[in-house]
């Protein structure tokens, strides 16, 4: 069993969990995963590592209420457990062969971003702009916390709420046009988001990485349910990733995938909600 130390509402259906687990954060990485059940009836569920305390052995994770293990998860209060509480899972992230470093997230992309802005401020030269997008203001995750560790913060809100009103890719863009160089981009954040980015930076020659939240089950490569193209050859987002070359991802396939279980979620939401 894993103690809820603190809970924190970030936005209406994103809440912000640090669990007590010091096994986990003596080896945890930015970019890997956990995955947990709400009780020993519960779903495995991935989320990523938002961030992690090794003197306090504590976790932290962003939970957005999408389906019922979700949404039962975020009803959990401080002083609650979770059942279980596996990881660090995945491959951490590996930036260290670039010098200027631009991060864009979408949504909750963010909970990728920040441990690894964090760290790259906290322990390299590197320099990292972040850009932060969502549909509006009050979706925003972590920009207090990016721009105190990012060079550069700039904010995108579809309706112009907050920011500059326009999409990340418009940024990328504005940036670049504008003399910012930059070795290497890193998009997290739904799929249509980090399509965009590197159909842009395809166009710039700019090497760039994605990380891909895929459906997963077991996060060992056995169920076979994050399996994606990469380069023309299948691979698996739990063990082989999460994060790959954004240029050789088959978007098309990886997002029909996504889709595929759209339907039945629907309705399993309308039958929690009893609608």
């Amino acid at each position: 069993m894993y103690k809820i130390l603190k809970k924190r509402n970030l936005t209406e259906n994103v809440v912000e969990f640090v669990i007590d687990a010091p096994n986990i954060t003596k080896r945890c990485l930015p970019g890997q995963f956990i995955i947990l059940r709400v009780d020993k009836d519960g779903e495995r569920v991935p989320l990523t590592i938002a961030g992690y305390d090794r003197t306090s052995g504590s976790i932290t994770i962003l939970v957005q209420s999408v389906g019922f293990s979700t949404m039962k998860l975020a009803k959990l209060n401080e002083g609650d457990f979770v059942e279980d509480f596996a990881g660090p899972l995945g491959n951490p992230t590996d930036l260290s062969g670039f010098c200027n470093i631009l991060h864009v997230a979408g949504g909750i992309g963010s909970a990728v971003i920040l441990p690894q802005v964090k760290y790259l401020r906290t322990n390299t030269s590197q320099k990292s702009d972040v850009i932060l997008g969502g549909r509006t203001a009050s979706l925003l995750t972590y920009e207090k916390e990016l721009g105190e560790y990012a060079d550069n913060l700039y904010i995108m809100t579809d309706d112009g709420s907050k920011g500059e009103k326009g999409f990340v890719t418009d940024m990328l863009k504005k940036l670049i046009d504008g003399g910012k160089k930059y070795d290497a981009v890193f998009a997290v954040g739904p799929m249509p988001m980090m399509r965009g980015v590197t159909r842009l930076t395809a166009e710039y020659g700019i090497h760039t990485i994605i990380s891909m939240n895929a459906l997963m089950v077991d996060g060992t490569g056995m169920c076979g349910c994050c399996r994606l193209t990469v380069g023309g050859v299948t691979k698996y987002a739990c063990v082989d990733g999460p994060e790959f070359d954004g240029h050789k991802v088959d978007f098309e396939e990886a997002m029909n995938r996504a889709g595929f279980y759209k339907e039945k979620e629907k309705e399993h939401i309308c039958r929690l909600q009893n609608k």
